[in-house]
């Protein structure tokens, strides 16, 4: 996600949400809800509005260069995590910091929680891989990770990241979706063997389309577990969870709320970032 996580103006949205939470009865309001409303009481509007935000500080993130590719990049979990050659190292530094604070282990934008991990000897599809840190942190153990990202500007870092690990490495670019065509496919299509394993979906608004195009992949898939973005739409946590738990999936949240404030704001405000997956045994 490409937006600055502080310093966001729009007061009225925020007194709007304060006033929101404080209408909630002390008797029905979650503790959740009130973690958020006590952030919001003294801290300005953000995407994330918790405490553990302020451990972060984009200055502190140090930015290299690698003559080889002639590319930037970050050291990330003792890997080299390359970014756009367009991108200044200002710019690294403030996305970086941001998708650091996304991963965070209270973050409602984390992918992977307890319980819920990428398993040894995967396969795994991560769909809207943009500089390719969610792949990156779990590439050593996997047997095999595809990267479905769209932007072309992305390929070249992501060959330079993924470099060590050609062997086991697919870059697609290419949008997912519910149509095949020759900037889209659909991963029923794609995807006709192997089985999947883990499929990571972030993909700004667009995630009704995906799925509509992987139904064969989610109803024949026995061991799935899909890590699905629903921040993008007010209630789209509400319906995906709906949709999979009809297809015999468990579904849990990632911990806390999200504030998406672009487009339309509506009550309740709140988002969850993230809805975790998982195949029911049996």
């Amino acid at each position: 996600m490409e937006f600055l996580l502080f310093g966001v103006s729009k007061p009225k949205l925020r007194r709007k949400i304060i006033r929101f939470l404080e209408r909630i009865p002390e008797n029905k309001i979650t503790a959740e809800e009130h973690e958020v409303l006590d952030f919001l009481k003294s801290n300005p509007l953000q995407v994330f509005p918790y405490e553990f935000t302020k451990e972060y500080n984009a200055e502190s993130v140090k930015v290299e260069y690698d003559q080889h590719f002639d590319l930037h990049y970050v050291v990330f979990e003792d890997k080299k995590l390359f970014f756009k050659r367009s991108w200044s190292e200002e710019r690294i530094r403030t996305i970086f910091n941001n998708q650091l604070i996304e991963q965070h282990p209270k973050s409602p934008h984390r992918y992977l929680g307890q319980g819920f991990n990428v398993e040894g000897n995967s396969i795994v599809a991560d769909i809207g891989v943009a500089d390719g840190n969610f792949a990156l942190s779990v590439i050593e153990k996997v047997k095999k990770v595809y990267l479905f990202e769209p932007n072309e500007e992305w390929i070249e870092a992501l060959e330079a990241t993924f470099s060590p690990w050609r062997d086991k490495v697919i870059i697609v670019n290419k949008w997912i979706s519910d149509i095949d065509n020759e900037p889209y496919v659909t991963l029923d299509t794609y995807f006709r063997e192997p089985e999947l394993d883990f499929i990571k979906i972030d993909v700004d608004g667009f995630e009704w389309k995906l799925i509509n195009g992987s139904k064969r992949i989610i109803s024949e898939n026995k061991n799935l577990k899909i890590a699905l973005c629903t921040y993008h739409k007010q209630d789209d946590h509400i319906v995906f969870s709906e949709f999979f738990k009809e297809r015999g999936f468990d579904v849990s949240y990632s911990s806390g709320y999200m504030i998406f404030h672009w487009g339309k704001q509506k009550a309740p405000y709140l988002r969850r970032g993230v809805i975790r997956i998982t195949k029911r045994n049996g």
